[in-house]
């Protein structure tokens, strides 16, 4: 090996997130892999080859949460270079899930072959991903599966999520990675072009419409750009901005209309000292809030809405906010709340200060606007909505957890996922509808996106994007939510059919050890 191969683990990584969105270069993500695998087989034992794995995996987590620095950008606490710190800093560690896949499996090969090796990376890197997802409350933003979907209109090799979930979907990706190393160490040139003419066949492969449900849709995208957001003179403007966007179109006997995350700062739970409400855009009263809100959607609807709802607790007897949640309020034409959700999957240093005792001193903050850290909900819930349905609700970063979105003992209609993409830049936004897409694909249900600034879009069951607002554009959607599939192998069987892939591919490596040993 000529080139240095720390630094070829590095550029594999780099090449490897170039398969994802925005930019979509799978076949270049692909070879990244196929360079991963090579870099494996010509290490000297597995400390070298979980080195390499390390740095594959901090090239890579640099490039694909590149969004993160951007974040940074839109507060005034901390110096916005420090995103730029941010991001090495936690792919750093994010590396280590890769480093432990590649030492486990060539710990394991004796005898370096790219079919046992291949087999046993694609066991390893299952449990990595698993295990990345949860670990320190978990950040299980772009699996190596990512790659396999295809462009809005057609699912790629993600119609196979049903039958695999998500992280025993990137074993996939391994499989064609050291498929083509194996083409191409033994010069199979021929079978390499047909082998991907039909990869990408099956990645353009349309995918048969669903079929549109009964239930009329208005999905909302405002524009409320990040540096606005938080600005209370431009709240009013802000809530004229949706009303006029959330007018009803048509006499329909149901509607419902979505609103993003931060959509509404005002309260609109009853019961808070007045102090808080008196910060509030509406005159004071949360009564007054919601009624406005029903004017604006007009009669026979139904909004979600982001809001925030707070937790009073007592100091010395004086009631005070101690907490807030990040939440879901489902209002009816008469004003009246007739449900709620709380985000449970908070992000870290996002709106909650993670060892703050240690972090706060060194001057580090949340990102998010406010003094107060969010207080997890319960988890993944299903909201009766009446007429409007069953819904499953998750707020913007939740829908990243494979496994984790739906209630499985009370399976809804649609998947509500409202977010504020503006922090995000140009990569956060497309990777966070793609994994969204990847979600609606397992659980064969919808996911309908409101965003602040775009991607917003009615994803149908099959993981096909419907209808779209493309980024930093104020525009509705007028449409109908689309039916929800019967309940996926995955949304039966869940992370229990992630340990049978694994399985599988262990019992694979250890039958072709024994052919080769033989």
């Amino acid at each position: 090996m000529s080139a240095n191969p720390r630094w070829t683990a590095l550029a594999c990584g780099a090449v490897a997130a170039l398969g994802y969105p925005p930019l979509g270069l799978w076949p270049i993500g692909l070879a990244g892999v196929a360079g991963l695998l090579w870099l494996m087989l010509a290490a000297s034992g597995w400390r070298e080859a979980a080195m390499r794995g390390w740095l594959f995996g901090v090239a890579h987590f640099s490039l694909t949460n590149n969004w993160i620095a951007t974040a940074f950008t839109h507060q005034a606490e901390m110096p916005a270079a420090l995103g730029w710190v941010a991001v090495p800093l936690l792919s750093l560690y994010l590396a280590l899930y890769p480093a432990l896949a590649a030492g486990a499996a060539r710990a394991l090969v004796r005898r370096p072959g790219i079919l046992p090796l291949t087999l046993l990376l694609a066991a390893s890197w299952i449990v990595g991903e698993w295990l990345r997802s949860w670990v320190f409350s978990g950040y299980a933003w772009g699996p190596l599966s990512l790659m396999l979907l295809g462009p809005f209109e057609r699912p790629g090799l993600a119609l196979l999520l049903p039958f695999t979930g998500t992280y025993a979907l990137s074993a996939l990706v391994i499989l064609l990675g050291g498929l083509a190393l194996w083409l191409l160490t033994t010069r199979r040139y021929l079978p390499l072009a047909g082998t991907a003419l039909a990869l990408a066949a099956a990645m353009y492969l349309p995918q048969p419409a669903a079929r549109p449900g009964s239930l009329a849709l208005t999905l909302v995208q405002p524009d409320l750009r990040q540096a606005e957001l938080n600005d209370a003179s431009k709240y009013e403007e802000q809530f004229q901005r949706l009303a006029r966007l959330s007018r009803p179109a048509r006499n329909t006997d149901a509607r419902l209309v979505l609103w993003p995350e931060s959509a509404v700062p005002d309260h609109l739970e009853p019961g808070y000292p007045q102090r808080y409400y008196d910060r509030m855009t509406a005159g004071g009263d949360p009564v007054f809030a919601r009624r406005r809100i029903a004017r604006a959607i007009g009669p026979d609807s139904l909004l979600l809405t982001g809001a925030v709802d707070l937790e009073i607790g007592k100091e010395a007897g004086y009631p005070r906010a101690v907490g807030a949640y990040n939440s879901i309020t489902a209002i009816d034409d008469e004003g009246d709340i007739v449900g709620s959700y709380a985000k449970a999957h908070l992000v870290p240093g996002g709106e909650y200060l993670p060892m703050r005792g240690l972090l706060e001193p060194l001057g580090l903050t949340r990102l998010v606007a406010g003094t107060l850290d969010f207080i997890p909900g319960p988890g993944a819930q299903t909201v009766n909505l009446g007429p409007w349905g069953e819904a499953g609700m998750q707020i913007c970063y939740e829908i990243v957890f494979s496994g984790e979105t739906v209630d499985p003992e009370n399976r809804p209609d649609y998947i509500f996922n409202p977010s504020n993409d503006g922090w995000f830049g140009i990569w956060g936004p497309p990777q966070h509808l793609a994994q969204a897409r990847m979600r609606a694909l397992e659980e064969g249900l919808p996911v309908l996106r409101s965003t602040t600034t775009g991607i917003s879009a009615v994803i149908d069951a099959n993981g096909v994007v419907r209808s779209h607002i493309g980024m930093h554009r104020a525009d509705r959607i007028d449409t109908q939510v689309p039916e929800a599939k019967p309940a996926t192998l995955f949304a039966r069987a869940g992370h229990w059919l992630t340990g049978f892939w694994t399985l599988v591919f262990f019992l694979l490596w250890l039958v072709a050890a024994r052919r080769r040993r033989g």
